[in-house]
């Protein structure tokens, strides 16, 4: 018995002097605050909202309130890891979005991600990065259509274009225009068109774009909505 009580008293002393060490000894604590993997973003930005709390115990910090912070007050994060650096340090590891699309209002510029997100809005378009055109006709033949996807749904669609597009044809895009769900079209370098359909099918539809290019390079407007029928004509 007594040297279960020894025993008790001598755990009781490790976790008391374990806990102090973490939460109240000077030697575990925030000193410092680093940022990587900003692009756009500068890093003394990302630390000044993030808030670290630094001079407090490292192992209080709460990572997920920061995290938190950080995607709300600065939508072009897309994610952000907090880590403890031991024993002095936080590491903010930011991933920014990227925009694919563009969306022009007022001679600025609305950036979309790759989740069909507006994020931010910029003065000067990123280079390379097309237009998306909302088309869409509430009172048309598009109605139906506008009822049953809303203006996110219809983004995400054209990202999905945008997305499954050949490489050389990404390049050459100047606008996607979306009339409805199944009536997405890109405008290409000199004017050329291309009938794209859903974003349904992407990889087929490629597939058939690519080759119908190659078979008829000097055409301007390419439909490949059916990819099994694609299609093209000179005017």
């Amino acid at each position: 018995m007594r040297l279960l009580i020894v025993l008790v008293l001598v755990l009781a002393v490790l976790a008391g002097g374990g806990a102090w060490v973490f939460y109240g000894s000077p030697w575990l604590r925030v000193e410092r605050v680093t940022t990587s993997g900003t692009v756009v973003l500068k890093p003394h930005e990302v630390r000044e909202i993030a808030g670290v709390p630094v001079g407090e115990p490292l192992i209080s910090v709460d990572s997920g309130a920061i995290e938190e912070r950080l995607r709300r007050k600065m939508p072009r994060i897309d994610s952000v890891d907090v880590v403890r650096s031991w024993p002095h340090g936080i590491a903010l590891k930011v991933t920014e979005r990227t925009p694919v699309l563009l969306i022009e209002k007022g001679g600025k510029f609305i950036e979309v991600d790759a989740k069909g997100v507006r994020f931010a809005t910029v003065e000067k378009a990123p280079k390379g990065t097309p237009l998306l055109e909302m088309a869409t006709d509430p009172s048309g033949s598009a109605a139906a259509s506008l009822r049953r996807f809303d203006a996110a749904r219809l983004r995400r669609e054209a990202v999905r274009v945008v997305a499954a597009l050949p490489g050389a044809v990404a390049a050459d895009t100047r606008t996607v225009k979306v009339r409805s769900y199944d009536s997405i079209s890109l405008r290409l370098r000199d004017d050329r068109t291309v009938m794209w359909g859903s974003g349904d099918k992407g990889r087929a539809k490629a597939e058939a774009l690519a080759g119908l290019m190659k078979a008829v390079p000097k055409a301007r407007h390419f439909d490949v909505s059916v990819p099994t029928a694609p299609a093209s004509s000179a005017s």
